[in-house]
Formats: C-alpha cells, sequence, structure tokens
C-alpha cells in the first residue's frame, strides 16, 4: 500500500478562483454546478420517478440472464411448428445465482429465432419507466438530423422484415428479397440498403444457430461485401458482428483453437479499457453515457457525506480521476460543515504505474486547493487477496464506495466477485455507488445473446456517429478495439472464455440482497445533476433519462445503456 502526504487544510468556495490544472482533467467542471443541499429546482425533473415494473427482456426463456448461469448453446431449431406457437413457447426455470460450472441442463423446447426477436421488439413496447424532464434549450447545438434513421430503427425494420418472412414460410435466401412495403415506405435507397445488409446479418445468425456453417459462410460472405469497418454505423456494426460470427463459427469447427490468440487480445481489450488512454478520454468526453453517470454518481456520494468531516473514497476503478476532481471541488465549496480531510484509496489488480500518476495529479489539485487530502494504492496480484486489514481507515471517517463497470467483469469468476463483495461488507460503507451495463449479455443461449447484443451495440455505434466525426481516429479505435473484442466473446466465446457477461439492475438487485444491502432512494441533485451534464452535451436530444425503481438508466434513443444505483449495507 502506498499513501500521499497530507496538505494544510483551507476550504475555498467553488468557482470563486481558477484551478489551472483542473481544466487539463475535464473541459467541462465549469458548466456543472455540484450541490451540497438535497433539493433543487423541481421544475426541471418530474415528480415521482418509480417505474411501475421490470419489464422482462426475454419473457421466453425466464431468468436465463442470472448472474452465474452458464451452460453450452443447445443447437437452434427452426420448425414452422414452433412459429405457430410462439405466443406459447417458454423455457426451462432456470434457478437464479446457479454456479457457473454446473453441468449443463438439457433444454426441453429449443427456441425459435422469430420468438426472440418477438420479445425483443414487444419489450420497448411496453416500458413504462417514468421519464425524467431536461432542462429546456433555448439554442438547440445537437446536429443530428430528426429525419436520420437511427441504427436502432434499421435493426428494427429488419427484425420485422425478417418475422414477417419467416412466419409466412419463406425460406433463407428468398427472406432477402421478400418484399413488405409497408415497413420500407419512406426510406432512402441507403437506408434500404442499410436494412436488407442486417436482414442478411440476422439470417447468418440464425444458420449459425442451426449449426448449417456453410451456409451461414455464404451469408457472410454477402454481409462483408456490404458492410466496412469505415462506412455508417449500420455498416460498421454488422462488420464487426460478421466477424465475431465467423470467429464462432471457427470455434464450432475446430479451424480457431478455443484457448488460442483470442483470449489473449480478450485480455489485452480488458487492460486497455482500465487504462487513461487518449481513446477513453475523447470517448468519456464526447460520448454522454459515462459523463452522466461519473457526475451523477459523484452527486450521490456528496449527499451521503453531507455532515462528514473526514471522508475516504474507495474507489475500484480510478482510470484518470476525473471524477474525483468533481468531488474535490465540491466538498471544498461546502459551507456548512467543512471539510478536514479527504483520503481516497484505489484499488488494482494491475495498471499500478497509471494509479500513481493519476494519484499525483490528484494530490497536485488538492495542493492547488489548500485541501487536506492523502492518496493509497491497493494493489493486490489477485482479488481473492483483497482484505480489509489492507485498507487504512480510521473510524472517525465516513466511508463511501465508488464502482465503475467493474463488477460485471467479475461475473465469470464468481469466487473473486463475492471475494470482493464481501471485503466491502465488511468496511460497511455508508453508501456505495453502482455504475454498470444495462443490458443481458449472460443468456447460456446462443441466438439470445446475439440479439441482445446487437440492438444494445447498435446504439452504442449510432451513438458514436452522433458524437463523433465520421473518421475520428478515437471512434474507429473505440469500435475496432474495445467495442469488437467485446461483441466478439458476447458471440463466438463459450464456458469460462465467456468474459463479457453484462446483466441488468434486475439481476444486481437479486445479487446485493445476498450481502445485506438495500438499495437507496437517488437525491433530487442527484436527478437534477443528470440532467444538467446531459444539457451540457453536444447530443443531448438523442441521451434519455428513466427512473427503474430507485435507479436510474442512462440510454440513446430510448434504448437502456448504463444504470447507476446507490446502496447501503444493513
Amino acid at each position: 500500500m502506498e499513501a500521499g502526504g497530507n496538505i494544510t487544510t483551507h476550504t475555498y468556495l467553488y468557482g470563486t478562483e481558477d484551478r489551472g490544472e483542473s481544466k487539463d482533467f475535464h473541459s467541462s467542471f465549469s458548466d456543472l454546478g455540484f450541490r451540497e443541499d438535497h433539493t433543487t429546482d423541481e421544475e426541471h425533473l418530474s415528480s415521482k420517478y418509480q417505474r411501475e415494473q421490470e419489464v422482462k427482456l426475454f419473457s421466453a426463456f425466464g431468468s436465463s440472464d442470472d448472474l452465474y448461469h452458464d451452460v453450452v448453446s443447445p443447437p437452434f431449431q427452426l420448425r414452422q411448428e414452433e412459429i405457430s406457437k410462439l405466443a406459447i413457447v417458454k423455457s426451462e426455470n432456470l434457478e437464479l445465482f446457479e454456479p457457473l460450472m454446473e453441468k449443463e441442463k438439457p433444454y426441453t423446447i429449443p427456441l425459435a429465432s422469430l420468438t426472440i426477436l418477438k420479445n425483443y421488439l414487444s419489450r420497448f413496447k411496453e416500458l413504462k419507466g417514468e421519464k425524467i424532464n431536461l432542462p429546456s434549450h433555448d439554442t438547440p447545438h445537437n446536429k443530428v438530423s430528426s429525419k436520420k434513421l437511427s441504427t436502432d430503427a434499421v435493426i428494427r425494420l429488419a427484425a420485422e422484415s425478417f418475422i414477417q418472412s419467416c412466419s409466412q414460410g419463406v425460406d433463407d435466401m428468398s427472406v432477402l428479397s421478400h418484399p413488405f412495403a409497408s415497413s420500407f415506405l419512406g426510406l432512402s435507397t441507403k437506408e434500404n440498403k442499410d436494412v436488407e445488409l442486417v436482414m442478411y446479418l440476422l439470417v447468418s445468425a440464425e444458420k449459425v444457430g442451426q449449426q448449417q456453417y456453410d451456409r451461414a459462410n455464404k451469408l457472410l460472405d454477402q454481409c462483408d461485401e456490404l458492410s466496412s469497418s469505415e462506412g455508417n454505423s449500420v455498416q460498421r456494426l454488422v462488420y464487426y458482428f460478421s466477424v465475431a460470427l465467423r470467429d464462432k463459427i471457427g470455434r464450432e469447427t475446430g479451424i480457431i483453437a478455443s484457448n488460442g490468440l483470442r483470449k489473449k487480445e480478450l485480455l489485452d481489450f480488458e487492460e486497455a479499457v482500465m487504462s487513461p488512454s487518449p481513446t477513453n478520454i475523447a470517448f468519456h468526453q464526447q460520448v454522454p453515457f459515462y459523463q452522466v453517470s461519473q457526475y451523477t454518481g459523484m452527486q450521490v456520494i456528496i449527499e451521503s457525506v453531507a455532515e462528514a468531516n473526514k471522508i475516504h473514497i474507495i474507489d475500484l476503478v480510478l482510470m484518470k480521476g476525473a471524477h474525483c476532481i468533481v468531488l474535490m471541488q465540491a466538498l471544498a465549496a461546502r459551507s456548512k460543515c467543512p471539510l478536514e480531510h479527504l483520503k481516497i484509496t484505489a484499488i488494482g489488480t494491475k495498471s499500478k504505474k497509471n494509479m500513481k500518476k493519476t494519484g499525483e495529479r490528484l494530490m497536485s489539485f488538492a495542493q492547488s486547493m489548500n485541501l487536506s487530502f492523502s492518496f493509497n494504492i491497493v494493489m493486490v496480484k489477485d482479488m481473492l487477496d483483497l482484505n480489509k486489514n489492507l485498507f487504512e481507515l480510521d473510524d472517525e471517517e465516513t466511508i463511501a464506495v465508488h464502482s465503475s463497470y467493474l463488477l460485471s467483469t467479475m461475473i465469470s469468476r464468481p469466487d473473486h466477485l463475492e471475494c470482493l463483495m464481501r471485503v466491502i461488507k465488511n468496511i460497511n460503507p455508508r453508501v456505495m455507488v453502482v455504475t454498470e451495463v444495462e443490458a443481458n449479455h449472460n443468456s447460456p443461449v446462443f441466438v439470445n445473446r446475439f440479439i441482445e447484443a446487437l440492438f444494445f451495440y447498435g446504439s452504442v455505434f449510432d451513438s458514436l456517429e452522433d458524437c463523433m466525426d465520421h473518421g475520428n481516429p478515437n471512434r474507429m479505435k473505440s469500435e475496432s478495439v474495445y467495442y469488437s473484442g467485446a461483441i466478439e466473446n458476447i458471440v463466438a466465446a463459450e464456458g469460462e472464455e465467456r468474459t463479457v457477461r453484462q446483466v441488468s439492475i434486475s439481476v444486481w438487485r437479486k445479487f446485493f440482497v445476498r450481502f445485506g444491502m438495500m438499495e437507496q432512494e437517488l437525491g433530487m441533485s442527484s436527478l437534477y445533476q443528470a440532467s444538467l451534464v446531459v444539457k451540457n452535451l453536444a447530443c443531448w436530444s438523442s441521451c434519455t433519462l428513466c427512473m427503474d425503481g430507485k435507479s436510474l438508466i442512462i440510454g440513446w434513443k430510448g434504448t437502456p445503456v448504463q444504470s447507476l444505483s446507490a446502496w447501503k449495507f444493513l
């Protein structure tokens, strides 16, 4: 463990003088006013933030997105008698949190792609989560045309056309030319080509699920001809999903060794995500999801420690530390209950050099504010080695834990995840703020994961297209390195090699209950902060904020992308 030194305590009001170095961390700090009280202007927010009920993503297969469940994808069969029974097809009910390596369970009823697509499409018609009203804008500055067909809309049109074609008994090659004018009225030539491209991809995935690899490869040849890593968002999306399907075919047929190069590439991908690279920083600054979750998460912590003089933040993913700068500014600006000391502890198993550099910048920033501050690093070789004794804890300090996208990376290693949660429970923080991807990428059935991932990354790629320039090198790297690796792992890998296993907030709720955790209401100031951050972004009109129970759901054009929730230990 390494600790930084203390600086003499002296508080300044936020915004009264130029902090110099703070602008190097993030250009938008001065535009975001953090609040130390628990009230805000109610006209900017709806008065009630409750969702009537959680709509299950795939009603046809029960709880197969449970945290630790894993079986090999069963052969995928599409039969006409199944199509006629779409309304009553149900999967085996699977026990929540089934151990990862438990013996495969048989599927008595094969799941059809039509069922999956129908359930997914109907899901969005049934969502009833209450939307948070965003502040009005006198001068709209988003560059997206309202007439532009989104990537998500293209996928939906392709899915609906695919369903109609298959329901009428059209074979897999003819489905691609089967006309459905009602779905395509008003589309441009380019948009029609995009819909056709996604239909090629859907039929390809169906053939892969049926283990008809020769037919799948022929369809993927068409995808490769029409898609491009440098095209529009639909073409890029299909390009990377086509690569993933070929990867899966290679694994299934033995052409690609399952424990070979792809596994090494994924390990590099995970380390890259944790590092403060220029691509990560550019993405976080220009695409809204991460700014909204980080600033709002800090506001939740500020409200939770409002009456504390000594504060200790345990950060599970420090990265560049921009969110820590926001926190330090807000705490230094408190007019009530002046801060005596702030301690930040970063936890990691690698990237120690990056953590030390971030700690040095935070120390320098604290010194510029005359803020009493110390920075610690808890570095362990393995998360199983983590224990309470490694932390410098003070009985007089109030502790808050900040977890950003880390917990889902441990779902494939349940012993590591549970070890971390037991340590946090023993520390007993005042609040634990959790941000995670809001998606269901942990189904044991290949076709289910494929459909969910296609819609999810369709929204992500659409946001990149709207928020970043077409040829932006950081956009290209985000897609080709970070997201392509995740797509391949979700689509192609099985068993222990499938490490990208995000689950929805409903699954996390059931998991956290095991550790005696209770979900907390997000305060009005936190919700206002979320809307304020969105307002300051160029693509604000496409970023949606809704409540799922007590959790904030951050989405893109209505598709959930991230969740933010706050928890306390009983």
